[in-house]
């Protein structure tokens, strides 16, 4: 049985970005640490998309960039600019080729391509099972998601954030390229919130994607059907191509997934609620957590004590109470708060950045009724 100092389950963008931080902190120059995946990482499985200020560390590894942004719905058609914020898409394959390596080089860290099958923690150690082999390690990070463990309760609603998007080349110029459309709610909403995302690469290619805000996934072929009729109400009868598909779901939750940490298991990425519960955006958040997370575990502080309480998180759970309660109104909210305020303010506000004056502005930017329900809900 092969025994680490740390073991990181899963490397996606926690995992490989926590796996990258300690490999080149001599603090843990001594320790051994393993990382796991069933997959070996070469192929463009998602891609990861999120708004800073000016440069960031991952500038080189950005495939698109856009200053501008479109809202759309039956009330509003807004093209803005997002500055001083920039709207940056990041493809895995990238990223993967970049840490990838970085990671395998650190002599103290071990790379093995197999699925975990079973996490037990015991007394002094906690025991990692593969199909082939078991590990123990004193302290693991784990990014395994039970999508059943919030299900279980019925306290923070449950929504998801689910999607499908085609990378599409068409034979002539129809894309604005230099501007991303955010949310266009003119698609039909069948009691939902829908909206499509348009990021264009060229002008004749760009990422359609059809996403939802809502507690139920679709049949493929919905969201298929769906894009094409964007399209060609979009942009006309015009042919194209199919170049890459992506798909998939997010939480969109407040539940404490903070409470299932130990000292010894603790858990990362989706799995450690480190999606913006309100927006289900996933990696900016990550990559502020994990030097955070370095720094905690340098201090010998006891890893379930590693949670900070916001006022964000309340703010999140307020529009995900009016949105499990009333899924149709999502459109009228955010269309509401792009027509009346400026977009690098609700950036802002998404962002976990603003003051109190700020969020007021942004609060009270929809229709105030459906969140003073909720607040009294929550209240009482």
């Amino acid at each position: 049985m092969s025994k680490y100092d740390y073991i990181i389950i899963g490397a996606g963008a926690a995992g490989l970005l926590l796996a990258d931080a300690l490999g080149k902190d001599d603090f843990f120059a001594s320790k051994s640490i393993l990382v796991l995946d069933k997959d070996n990482k070469s192929k463009n499985d998602r891609t990861w998309c999120f708004w800073e200020r000016g440069n960031g560390p991952y500038d080189g590894l950005i495939h698109k960039t856009w200053d501008h942004i479109y809202v759309g719905g039956q009330q509003l058609q807004k093209s803005t600019s997002i500055a001083p914020y920039t709207y940056k898409m990041l493809r895995g394959i990238d990223f993967y080729n970049h840490y990838l390596p970085k990671v395998k080089a650190y002599p103290n860290i071990t790379w093995v391509q197999e699925e975990v099958t079973n996490v037990d923690e015991q007394e002094k150690e906690v025991l990692v099972i593969t199909a082939s082999k078991k590990y123990t390690g004193q302290t693991v990070f784990s990014s395994l998601y039970d999508a059943s463990i919030p299900l279980k309760q019925s306290k923070f609603p449950v929504l998801q954030q689910h999607f499908v998007g085609w990378i599409i080349k068409t034979e002539q110029s129809v894309f604005k390229f230099g501007e991303a459309t955010f949310m266009d709610f003119s698609v039909p909403q069948k009691g939902n919130t829908r909206f499509m995302y348009v990021l264009p690469f060229s002008e004749n290619q760009a990422l359609v994607e059809y996403t939802l805000f809502s507690e139920h996934l679709l049949e493929t072929n919905e969201y298929e059907e769906a894009i094409k009729t964007y399209i060609k109400t979009k942009f006309g009868d015009i042919p194209f191509v199919i170049e890459e598909t992506e798909y998939g779901s997010i939480p969109m939750t407040c539940y404490p997934f903070h409470r299932h940490n130990s000292d010894r298991i603790f858990y990362i990425g989706i799995a450690g609620g480190w999606a913006k519960p309100s927006t289900g955006y996933t990696f900016y958040n990550t990559s502020r957590q994990v030097p955070k997370l370095v720094e905690h575990v340098k201090a010998r502080k006891p890893l379930s004590q590693f949670y900070q309480k916001s006022r964000f998180t309340f703010y999140d759970m307020l529009l995900l109470d009016i949105l499990y309660e009333n899924n149709h109104l999502g459109h009228e909210i955010f269309e509401s708060m792009f027509k009346r305020r400026k977009a690098s303010l609700i950036l802002k506000f998404l962002e976990n950045e603003t003051n109190l004056w700020e969020e007021l502005k942004i609060v009270t930017a929809p229709k105030p009724m459906p969140f003073i329900k909720a607040l009294f809900k929550r209240i009482f």
